[in-house]
């Protein structure tokens, strides 16, 4: 934990440094409107193990996490369903399932229906489980453009708007799931994304750098899609970020001990490649 001079002196910067975790607020659309409460996924302490991949850092005055998974270091995956051939509903249930050693992070990434299941493309271990959505629709997910995050070991890890997802990739990924709206397109904010705009809430996202690395951030106190955004674009340096989710937006990091309770559908499980099993 960061002593208070030291907090202090990053607020007043308004940049990137490291910061404490906050607390969420209420899940919100873009245009304001509240969508369905959900548990707010407050960090629970657990064993740590290992350098963690994730850091803490302040933007425009907003505490953030941001991890990283190099495709150097680690390997990334879905998981939605256990054994029980029903969804995890939380990141604590999924972690009961797995060697936390090999685990470097999860978050929840990807929109999902009341039944936990995704409303759109999900690719697990290479099996197609979701089809593309493009349907019109209410909520986050339907703001056009929506996208896709996927990838596999071989191409690397990329983010693509759905239209450009359906028209241009013919080869199924290892692993990919479909959220919207997109943050950032083509280096510029998301046409309906306001600068400032009026929404705060505990939000995540994802974006992949120019050197092929994912960005994770996860935002510890109520953030502006425009914030998000621009944090991708200015300090990330990426071109094309997605938007995970909001109130329900949680991390695993065993490495630091934080395990965020929160009821998530599709979960983005970034592995260790020199403890995967399948290495």
């Amino acid at each position: 934990m960061m002593r208070p001079v030291a907090l202090a002196a990053c607020l007043a910067l308004a940049a990137c440094s490291e910061a404490p975790a906050g607390e969420a607020v209420t899940r919100v659309n873009l245009d304001g409107t509240p969508r369905e409460q959900a548990p707010s996924p407050s960090p629970t302490a657990v064993q740590a193990t290992g350098p963690s991949a994730c850091r803490a850092v302040v933007f425009e005055d907003v505490a953030l996490t941001h991890c990283t998974a190099d495709p150097a270091q680690h390997r990334i995956g879905m998981a939605n369903l256990g054994a029980d051939k029903q969804p995890f509903g939380s990141l604590t249930a999924f972690a009961g399932t797995v060697d936390s050693a090999t685990i470097a992070f999860a978050v929840n990434g990807g929109m999902y229906g009341d039944d936990l299941k995704p409303i759109g493309y999900f690719v697990q271990n290479g099996e197609r489980l979701g089809e593309l959505n493009r349907n019109s629709g209410e909520g986050n997910f339907y703001m056009k453009p929506n996208g896709v995050f996927f990838g596999n070991a071989a191409s690397g890890w990329r983010v693509l708007g759905s239209n450009t997802f359906f028209e241009t990739v013919g080869d199924r990924p290892e692993f990919g799931t479909q959220s919207g709206p997109l943050l950032l397109i083509d280096g510029k904010l998301h046409p309906d994304i306001q600068d400032n705009g009026p929404s705060k809430a505990i939000r995540n996202g994802v974006g992949v750098d120019a050197s092929g690395k994912a960005h994770f951030v996860i935002s510890d106190a109520p953030i502006s899609f425009g914030q998000l955004a621009r944090y991708f674009r200015d300090e990330v340096k990426v071109t094309m970020a997605l938007y995970l989710d909001g109130q329900v937006s949680s991390l695993w990091d065993p490495a630091s001990g934080r395990m965020d309770k929160g009821r998530v559908g599709p979960i983005i499980v970034v592995t260790k490649r020199e403890k995967a099993a399948a290495e």
